[in-house]
């Protein structure tokens, strides 16, 4: 009950800000929509607690509740300050600039919330499965509930009808959601032009400018092109801070505009040669990739500057300042889940628009914290994919890898292609390769240690082992959930590893378990019932669209999770039917072992089983069966592995 109340502490604060909605220039209907949402989550919620919950029993029986609002209140807060961001005043053409492109509201805030929401309801529907004394209301209850995971509710639009307006992805919904990206950036095109048109009365020449470089930007019919450089390093508000990057005197940090930015400068011949790539670049907008801002460039002195948004940090260098000489593990499960997930949701933008990155490592991956009240959470950053686009310049990466050993993190296919004479530039980089580094990327956010630095593959024979199947070794036994997916990142064979939109959907439900899971630091933590990566593989044969390379919707992810549930639930009932026949005899196991070839079908068809209705449901009816067997000489012991 705390939770809830202070969710709705910060709904409050909300309100009040969103009193000034007419005062906000930068995204209004963005801000709008994700008001809206938070309001209409809070609704949804309290009316699910009044209609399952009992007030009386808050002290005993909704612990279940706890950290999934007070996770779901994390991403209230970060909401908010986003909305306050838009409707300061303050360095108005600063944030402009960075706003006029940027997706957060809709890719980040919402894409979390609606990863959020079904845990909440989830976990209000466990807490109603127990709530009150009659067992004929309880098992109603139970039933019903089960009901809804039904397997006939397992297809998208049905979803929708049914449960739209539950987990707010109805249709109206849904139509803004695609929508106020594009309309903001329009009602940003006015506002300019107005601006504009009233004249050097109420703009400075400086100014005129900036409106100049904001029209170009905005709007499509413009042709592409690169501002003068003296737009940038002419200005009077223009300073350079400090240098970045490992004494790289080419990336820069600024003062322009009032704010902080970071720019890459670089040299060569035709800088016109450039405006097709960088365009590109321009025109990538995710909350986990750089954002290249702006490009400005002067044929004179053959220069030209990229103008990006600040981070703190690579992933590396943090890893190591925090695990400290005692090699502690940096992240709690939480934390490195959610950076995992970040990482594979930029790198599946990038795929989708055929963009592989090559050098995918922690070096370069940036970071900086959310907020101040985010808990240790970080905001993730993929950087260095846009590099290998502009050739032939004098441009040096932002990660100079200090490492002896920078190849353990390319795949075995792309080691084995770098070791051909004369060959310099992999054609092996490819979606799958990238994946393999994100596996080892894991494996330092899981452990904290490099891959490898054991000393056990070091030496001129490393890229040989690495080739042959040699991986590293887990330092101790993280959750069996994570290691599992972890190795299957790393495959050998290319054409076993998932893909990223694969890999997000598995690490969306996992942070669901991890909700539902609070005591995962304990050393007798529970377990997931079964693989995840064994419901991914069987559930993606049901939906082909699941296997394309385009991001999936925000308003999809709630129909995926729901889609996880009622597999799960499937897998469930088949293990415990299954167990429940046999006489004694080993039951195979709910989790996936991570050395079993492929599952055909984890799903195949199933008998309903009316009585049973929820996960709880089966252990404590498992647990009954199995203490009688114990009781009776006569029945052998069934074991349950549940």
């Amino acid at each position: 009950m705390d939770q809830f109340r202070h969710l709705g502490k910060v709904l409050g604060d909300l309100k009040a800000l969103m009193a000034f909605r007419a005062d906000i220039q930068i995204n209004p209907r963005q801000c709008c929509l994700l008001f809206d949402i938070f309001s209409l989550a809070y609704e949804v919620i309290a009316e699910e607690i009044k209609q399952n919950l009992r007030f009386e029993e808050r002290h005993t029986k909704w612990k279940a509740l706890e950290y999934p609002l007070k996770e779901l209140r994390r991403i209230y807060k970060e909401g908010a300050l986003y909305i306050q961001h838009c409707l300061e005043t303050k360095e108005w053409w600063a944030k402009a600039i960075s706003l006029s492109q940027n997706t957060d509201c809709v890719e980040f805030h919402i894409h979390n919330f609606l990863c959020c929401l079904p845990v909440v309801i989830e976990a209000i529907e466990i807490v109603g499965e127990i709530s009150g004394c009659d067992r004929d209301e309880i098992q109603k209850k139970k039933v019903l509930i089960s009901s809804k995971y039904d397997k006939e509710w397992k297809d998208p639009k049905l979803f929708q009808w049914k449960f739209g307006k539950q987990y707010l992805v109805s249709q109206d919904i849904c139509n803004r959601l695609d929508t106020v990206w594009r309309e903001d950036r329009w009602f940003l095109l006015q506002t300019i032009r107005e601006l504009r048109s009233s004249g050097s009365a109420t703009l400075s020449k400086q100014e005129q400018r900036l409106a100049e470089i904001l029209l170009k930007m905005l709007d499509a019919s413009e042709p592409e092109t690169l501002f003068h450089s003296s737009l940038l390093v002419g200005s009077k508000d223009f300073h350079v801070r400090r240098r970045l990057g490992s004494g790289s005197s080419l990336l820069k940090e600024i003062q322009w505009l009032g704010e902080s930015f970071a720019v890459r400068q670089f040299f060569g011949e035709n800088i016109e040669t450039l405006i097709p790539n960088i365009s590109l670049l321009l025109s990538m907008t995710h909350p986990n990739i750089m954002h290249f801002l702006l490009a400005f460039s002067d044929e004179e002195k053959k220069e030209c500057f990229l103008v990006m948004e600040l981070m703190n940090k690579d992933l590396f260098s943090y890893i190591k300042e925090i695990s400290g000489p005692r090699r502690r593990i940096p992240f709690s499960l939480p934390v490195a889940v959610d950076l995992m997930l970040q990482i594979a949701r930029g790198m599946e933008y990038l795929h989708s628009h055929k963009i592989y990155h090559g050098d995918l490592n922690p070096h370069n991956i940036l970071i900086r914290a959310r907020n101040p009240s985010s808990e240790g959470y970080l905001l993730a950053k993929i950087s260095g994919f846009g590099l290998s686009l502009i050739k032939n310049f004098n441009c040096r990466s932002p990660s100079t890898q200090q490492e002896t050993h920078p190849f353990i993190w390319y795949a075995p296919e792309v080691l084995l292609e770098q070791e051909q004479p004369g060959n310099i530039c992999s054609s092996q980089y490819s979606e799958k390769a990238d994946v393999y580094s994100f596996g080892m990327i894991c494996y330092q956010l899981l452990t904290g240690k490099v891959p490898f630095e054991d000393g056990h593959l070091q030496g001129d024979k490393m890229s040989r082992n690495i080739r042959s199947g040699e991986r590293p070794l887990f330092p101790f036994s993280p959750p069996k959930y994570l290691t599992s997916l972890t190795r299957k990142c790393w495959q050998t064979d290319p054409v076993q590893r998932p893909s990223f939109s694969s890999i997000c959907r598995i690490l969306r439900y996992i942070k669901r378990f991890l909700l539902m899971n609070p005591d995962h630091s304990q050393p007798d933590a529970p377990s997931p019932l079964m693989d995840y990566c064994d419901v991914e593989m069987g559930i993606s044969k049901k939906f082909a669209e699941w296997g394309s390379q385009d991001p999936v919707p925000v308003s999809q992810i709630p129909f995926h999770m729901f889609a996880y549930k009622v597999c799960e639930k499937e897998k469930i009932i088949m293990n415990f039917k299954e167990k429940s026949s046999e006489s004694g005899s080993e039951g195979a196991s709910i989790c996936g072992d991570e050395n079993a070839g492929v599952v055909e079908d984890p799903f195949p068809p199933m008998v309903e089983m009316p009585t049973v209705s929820s996960e709880a449901m089966i252990k404590r009816t498992f647990s009954a069966k199995k203490s009688m067997d114990v009781k009776s000489p006569k029945q052998p012991e069934a074991k349950a592995g549940l």
